[in-house]
C-alpha cells in the first residue's frame, strides 16, 4: 500500500541530524508537513528543512530544549497558533552518557533521564492536547540496548527499558482516544553520535553478529517510522519493534 500523509503535521523532536533527520525527511517524502525541532544546532536543523523542501515536501525547524516543560510548552502552542493540530510525534531527542557504575554521576543520570524519559512524556502531554478526534500517531525511539545493554550503559539502558514500558502504558491509556504508540528499537546505526564508535575489532565483531552484514544508517529506520505514523498501521499499538539488521544479544 502507499503511504500517504498528506495533510498531516508531524513533530519530531531532535531532528537537526542522525536518525530523527532520516525519520523528517522521510516523513516529508510522504506528504506530511514536518516540524523539525532542535535544541542547539540550528543550521543542521535548517539543512534538513531545506532538503525536506527540495524534495517538494513543506518543513519547518523550531527550537526547544525537550527536557524543559516550559520549552516544550511553548513548541506545541507555536505548533497549534500555526497549524492547527498535531497528528505524528516522533519522540526521538535523546542523549548517552555511558559510564561503568564506579564512575556514575548523579548529573549523568539525571541529564539522561530528564531527555530520554521526561523528555519523551512531556512531549506526549502536549501533543495530544492538539489531536483531534481523528487521533494521532506517536512514534517513540528508544534502542536494543532496551534488551540487550552494552558494557558502561547501565543508565542509557535504562531509560530506553523506561521508553518501551512507557510506550505499552501509554498505549493503553490513549487507545480509547484514536491515538497509536509505538516504539522503534535501532541497531547499531551510523549517526554522527556514533561516530568512530564502530571501529577495528569492536565493529568486526559487531558485523560477524549483524545477519544482514552491515551498520544501519538513518535511511534504514525511516521507513518504519513511517509506516507507523500512517493510516497502513491502523491496528497496531503498543509495539516495540526492532530495527536492527537482525542482531540479538549485543552483536558480538
Amino acid at each position: 500500500m502507499e503511504t500517504n500523509l498528506k495533510d498531516k503535521v508531524a513533530v519530531v523532536t531532535g531532528a537537526s541530524k542522525g536518525i530523527g533527520a532520516g525519520i523528517a525527511k522521510g516523513l516529508g517524502k510522504a506528504g506530511a508537513t514536518v516540524i523539525v525541532n532542535y535544541a542547539s544546532s540550528e543550521s543542521d536543523a535548517e539543512q534538513v528543512v531545506s532538503e525536506i523542501q527540495l524534495q517538494g515536501g513543506k518543513a519547518f525547524a523550531i527550537k526547544a530544549d525537550m527536557s524543559k516543560s516550559a520549552e516544550v510548552k511553548l513548541m506545541f502552542d507555536k505548533i497549534k497558533s500555526d497549524f492547527g493540530t498535531v497528528d505524528i510525534l516522533v519522540n526521538n531527542a535523546g542523549g548517552a552518557v555511558f559510564e561503568m557504575i564506579d564512575d556514575l554521576t548523579e548529573d549523568a543520570f539525571h541529564k539522561q533521564f530528564n531527555l530520554n524519559v521526561l523528555g519523551y512524556l512531556l512531549a506526549t502531554q502536549q501533543a495530544v492536547k492538539h489531536m483531534g478526534e481523528q487521533g494521532g500517531s506517536i512514534i517513540n525511539i528508544s534502542s536494543i540496548l532496551s534488551t540487550d545493554p552494552y558494557l558502561a550503559s547501565s543508565v542509557y539502558a535504562a531509560t530506553k527499558g523506561a521508553v518501551d514500558t512507557m510506550t505499552l502504558a501509554l498505549a493503553r491509556e490513549l487507545g480509547p482516544r484514536n491515538i497509536r504508540v509505538n516504539s522503534i528499537l535501532p541497531g547499531h546505526t551510523n549517526t554522527p553520535a556514533t561516530a568512530g564508535n564502530f571501529e577495528g575489532e569492536l565493529g568486526e565483531k559487531i558485523l560477524a553478529g549483524t545477519p544482514l552484514g552491515r551498520f544501519g544508517e538513518p535511511e534504514d529506520i525511516a521507513p518504519l517510522a513511517v509506516f507507523l505514523a500512517s493510516d497502513n498501521a491502523h491496528w497496531i499499538t503498543g509495539e516495540s519493534v526492532r530495527a536492527a539488521g537482525g542482531v540479538r544479544g549485543v552483536g558480538y
